[in-house]
């Protein structure tokens, strides 16, 4: 496959003819052709082919070719050519989202930010939109996608089903129902390639990973749905453990629990008011506790084997590494921020009073000299366990967020993988670039998935 960037004019004749510049036109070997195939999207239509007398690679199509394959604006973009009858502009790659609450300068309410920042780096080469449930026509294979146009603003085009989907749907919920369930399985009928398929639980990677080996080394013992005997059994084994919901997020309802022979148990929580630490004499009061807070069955809960993380001012610090799939289909570690947890916070999180720094600061403070090469052996560490969940999923990856902890002596841990890592970490002035970064990689893959590569690339 030949891929160039070209710029794409368009006139106002109504037949369906696309002009060639010169240069355009002996790159892609049209000498002599009477017409050619133009194909957008899941879009093929017939053009007659002409050539113009202008340097650079130019496109110019008319009016009537233009509707036809719904190309959504001129400018510059791919076009790939198969040794054939086909030339394909592109790629037109679409990101899948929604909000409840959205207006016409922001149609994704709160994500309609990092949506506008993706669609502005990928414009220079791929036509990029983003959509939401709603603006798909399944009977006319269209999309009522938003484009930005020139000014910074938003503007609707119809365009043909596209080349890749890129999901942030960010509802858990929705993706859960039987509408989302069927939208997915329809690009996947038509060979359109999805990533990321939806959100994990928690124990969906424990799960996934219990019969990997590489993996398993770097995973605290994990087991969901505990019945209470067991709960106490892996309290006396490891003397203190997390207690997390399978489906949360953002540290909600997770507990800490730990066991002294000779003090009791102690729970550590954060209710509405702020952080809770509880004592109980006997195991049977922790239960209790418990129960009076979630119901007697405890259901949806996973219980995961505590690991004594490096600390700074005794506040533990765990890492979030941010992991994209490359232009070469290979995992890359596009981001890592520091989380230190607030003073007596169960979590990390920066809502929970916890605060962001960079892995350096972060290993510089409690490994000194020996801090590059504990940096080094997580990236690779990272590198490794996405692999591992790569390879025991069923669906196509491209992005995670690894909640990586490091211990006393070096050690890497994995406490959880999730599908659509939130963007936290890059409002932090020294991440912006690694932010950028990961933009970067959004786009590199989606052109990698929808074939918009060079043979030597491939």
């Amino acid at each position: 496959m030949s891929l160039t960037i070209c710029n794409v004019h368009f006139t106002q004749q109504p037949e369906r003819i696309v002009w060639f510049s010169s240069p355009l036109a002996k790159l892609l070997k049209l000498g002599g052709r009477k017409s050619i195939n133009v194909k957008l999207g899941k879009d093929t239509v017939p053009a007659t082919v002409r050539t113009i007398n202008r340097k650079g690679n130019h496109v110019y199509m008319s009016a009537g070719l233009r509707r036809s394959v719904r190309v959504p604006k001129s400018g510059n973009v791919y076009l790939a050519n198969e040794e054939g009858d086909d030339i394909q502009l592109g790629p037109l790659i679409g990101v899948l989202t929604d909000n409840s609450t959205r207006s016409s300068t922001a149609p994704f309410g709160e994500r309609t930010g990092f949506v506008k920042q993706l669609l502005l780096l990928g414009q220079k080469k791929a036509y990029f939109f983003a959509f939401t449930p709603r603006d798909i026509n399944w009977q006319q294979e269209t999309i009522h996608g938003w484009f930005l146009d020139g000014g910074g603003g938003w503007t609707r085009r119809v365009v043909p089903l596209p080349d890749v989907v890129y999901n942030r749907l960010p509802s858990r919920r929705a993706e859960t129902g039987t509408a989302i369930a069927t939208l997915r399985e329809r690009f996947v009928r038509k060979r359109i390639p999805y990533f990321n398929w939806s959100f994990f639980n928690k124990s969906d990677v424990y799960t996934m990973l219990d019969n990997d080996p590489e993996a398993l080394r770097h995973l605290p013992e994990s087991v969901n749905n505990p019945s209470p005997d067991k709960i106490k059994e892996l309290l006396e084994k490891h003397q203190f453990l997390y207690y997390k919901p399978t489906a949360g997020s953002l540290g909600a309802g997770i507990y800490r629990l730990t066991y002294h022979p000779r003090k009791g148990y102690f729970v550590r929580y954060r209710d509405g008011r702020g952080n809770v630490l509880l004592r109980f004499s006997q195991f049977t009061g922790l239960m209790k506790m418990l129960r009076s807070r979630h119901g007697s069955q405890l259901n949806g809960y996973v219980v995961q084997q505590g690991i004594r993380l490096i600390e700074i001012e005794n506040c533990p610090i765990d890492f979030r590494f941010h992991m994209h799939k490359d232009g070469r289909n290979e995992w890359v570690v596009a981001g890592i921020g520091a989380k230190k947890a607030g003073r007596g916070s169960v979590t990390t999180h920066i809502k929970n009073g916890g605060s962001l720094m960079t892995p350096e600061q972060a290993l510089s403070r409690t490994f000194g000299s020996k801090a590059d090469d504990v940096l080094k052996e997580a990236k690779a560490v990272a590198i490794k366990l996405s692999e591992a969940i790569e390879r025991n999923y069923s669906h196509t990856l491209g992005e995670l967020g690894l909640d990586i902890g490091i211990d006393r002596d070096g050690a890497v841990w994995m406490f959880e993988a999730n599908a659509k890592p939130g963007r936290s970490i890059f409002k932090h002035p020294a991440l912006k670039e690694q932010g950028r970064a990961s933009l970067e990689y959004i786009l590199d893959h989606c052109l990698y998935l929808s074939k918009f590569r060079r043979k030597e690339d491939a």
